[in-house]
């Protein structure tokens, strides 16, 4: 069992919580997952790791309530505990598996969007605390949906908030930060790392390709087996055929076909659909997970 030693409400309906969990966190790198299952007959539930403290054995995660799971996964309070709490799983971010000093090169760009943002203070705290500068954009839609920003300031050298409505710091979203940043204020950046809704690491991408920046993308949000198994994952990456929670979750976004794994999303939450994407995708669509057969 893995105990709930803290939960906090963060906003918009976003919890966050510290799990004791000794052995998952001594092998935690920043941008890998857990899987987590509140009891006998739960749903497994991927969720990126937000922080970790291998001296105390904590995980962090951050969860927003979109479904049943998650609404149960909110009552629970400290001092209870979890049935299952899977991981590290999938590949550590690329960045910090890089030499340091081939990273020090580097000018790196974060940009995050609602719990994105979670996903993106690990990735950030490693690189202060191996002293590299990076910059960060926090976007959403008002002020009252940021989460994180605290945190954050203290690992970023420049943090920069941007509203949609402009409520609070830039107004206008992450893309329009960018061009801010880039185009009027003559920002150089050697690579973005773009986490938060499929729509916004889609356009974040386009512009980047447009601005000549590498950019990397996280495809957390089509998971949902977390171990390759379902499918509901599964990418077009250029010419190959990828899977997010196996080979993943970070890709190269000026690859990755997001108008697909979006139709393929939504196609997902239906029985019919999974039927569909089965007959179409035969032996690249994988199957096992019980939801296809």
């Amino acid at each position: 069992m893995f105990k709930i030693l803290k939960k906090e409400y963060l906003a918009n309906n976003i919890w966050l919580m510290d799990i004791e969990a000794p052995k998952v966190a001594k092998s935690c790198k920043p941008g890998q997952f857990v899987i987590v299952k509140m009891d006998e007959e739960g749903e497994r539930i991927p969720l990126t790791i937000c922080d970790y403290n291998k001296e105390k054995g904590i995980v962090t995660i951050v969860f927003q309530i979109v479904g049943a799971s998650t609404l149960e996964m909110a009552d629970y309070e400290e001092g209870q505990s979890f049935m299952d709490f899977v991981g590290p799983l999938g590949c550590a971010s690329e960045l910090v598996e890089m030499p340091i000093e081939e990273l020090k090169k580097e000018s790196i760009l974060f940009v995050c969007g609602g719990v994105g943002t979670a996903p993106v203070y690990p990735q950030a705290k490693w690189m202060k605390e191996h002293g590299i500068d990076v910059d960060v954009i926090i976007g959403a839609r008002t002020k009252d949906i940021i989460i994180l920003e605290e945190e954050m300031r203290k690992v970023a050298a420049n943090l920069y908030v941007a509203t949609d409505d402009g409520s609070y710091g830039f107004k206008g979203n992450g893309c329009d930060q960018i061009n801010e940043l880039v185009k009027n204020q003559g920002r150089k950046y050697t690579r973005v790392v773009a986490i938060g809704p499929m729509i916004m690491m889609k356009f974040v991408s386009l512009l980047t390709k447009e601005l000549g920046i590498p950019t990397i993308v996280s495809m957390n949000p089509i998971m949902v087996d977390g171990t390759g198994m379902c499918g509901a994952c599964r990418l077009q990456v250029g010419d190959e055929i990828k899977f997010a929670c196996v080979d993943g979750p970070e890709f190269d976004g000026h690859l990755v076909d997001f108008d697909q794994a979006m139709r393929r999303q939504r196609m997902y939450k239906t029985e019919e659909g999974r039927a569909m994407l089965r007959f179409q995708e035969g032996d690249t669509h994988h199957g096992g997970c019980g939801n296809c057969n």
